[in-house]
């Protein structure tokens, strides 16, 4: 399993949508963590590019991330919406599409990878099938230990476990807005609720920044940490000029919201949030390509009020480094947690 062969307990998180690139997975992965590259918003051909962009740059095992489709929305459902928007800005044309599935898992039993990870549901036991027989490790990104137990069954290697904390999009299989009324699980407590249900390694993920971070989910379990976040200020990133300028103010909170793409998603308070929030239906994606350009305006322009700005609770501690760097102080600083803890928190009986 890779996660036995990694000198850090470290794995990036995929980031779609601009801040992966392939110069920061090859970055983490050779640092000694476990580099995963965003093939979400992408064409199995760009995928295949930015595949072999990544071998270039390391031979360290590295890993790529995939959506899985959901079902599509009925245009009734969201053009309301889509008015309310359009008094205002000027939108895209709505639509639905699996996100290039089918050639893209095509695509990876071809040119394999070590790991392959899912988000936003879970591959069928056949497509789960398909990747271990040329190797590639399955991991499937889970909100609860329903998901969990979905996952173990069609055959996952190992369980990613999102916690309400993380940035960017919800990887809830299944978006309700009836659901909003409970609250996410913490990444602890889906740690401990998993750990408890089902056996599979699980990477933890969601609010983690620090050394101390990784340690604490280490403590409960966790085989290893995701981040995405703390990367989003390293050089590597392909993370936009307004989002990165934007995570210099610490004191704005993040807040989820379905107003950017219509699934919910954790990112920077902003203008549009407040305005739009809370009429936003439950229409992925054809919501995110009807504002992909009043967001692409906003980048061009400098506004940060109308660009989705993802970023989990604890974006203010991440620091501006090189990810090689990161991944070396952060695992320098989980250690130095773990051993602390042990020897000054618990006495001996």
């Amino acid at each position: 399993m890779i996660l036995n062969e990694l000198s850090v307990p470290i794995v990036l998180a995929p980031m779609a949508g601009g801040p992966s690139t392939p110069e920061l997975t090859a970055a983490v992965s050779a640092a000694g963590g476990l580099g995963l590259l965003a093939a979400g918003y992408l064409t199995a051909t760009d995928t295949a590019a930015r595949l072999a962009a990544t071998r270039e740059l390391t031979t360290a095992p590295f890993g790529v991330n995939l959506f899985t489709p959901g079902p599509a929305t009925a245009p009734e459902d969201f053009a309301d919406y889509l008015a309310e928007l359009g008094h205002t800005h000027e939108l895209g044309t709505p639509k639905y599409d699996t996100d290039d599935w089918d050639a893209k898992l095509e695509l990876l039993v071809k040119a394999p990878v070590p790991v392959v990870t899912f988000t936003f549901g879970c591959p069928s036991a056949a497509e789960v099938a398909r990747l271990h027989e040329v190797g590639s490790e399955v991991w499937v990104t889970v909100t609860s230990a329903a998901e969990g137990r979905i996952a173990v069954a069609a055959g996952a290697d190992v369980l990613i476990a999102q916690g309400a904390e993380a940035g960017g999009h919800r990887a809830t299989f299944i978006d309700r807005v009836d659901d909003d009324a409970t609250d996410p699980l913490t990444v602890l407590a889906l740690l401990q609720i998993l750990r408890a249900t089902v056996d599979r390694p699980i990477v933890a993920t969601g609010g983690i920044t620090t050394g101390a971070g990784i340690a604490a989910a280490l403590a409960a379990g966790a085989t290893a940490a995701q981040l995405g976040t703390v990367f989003l200020r390293s050089p590597e990133a392909g993370t936009n000029p307004v989002h990165r300028a934007a995570l210099h103010h610490a004191d704005t909170p993040t807040m989820l919201t379905r107003a950017f793409t219509g699934r919910r998603a954790r990112g920077l308070r902003n203008r549009f949030m407040d305005e739009h929030s809370a009429t936003a239906p439950v229409a992925y994606p054809e919501i995110h390509y009807a504002t992909a350009p009043l967001r692409a305006a906003a980048r061009t322009a400098g506004n940060p009020a109308n660009v989705n700005m993802w970023a989990g609770q604890t974006y203010p501690l991440a620091p501006e480094l090189p990810a090689g760097e990161l991944v070396r102080t952060l695992a320098a600083d989980a250690k130095t947690a773990l051993t602390t803890a042990l020897s000054g928190r618990i006495q001996s009986c």
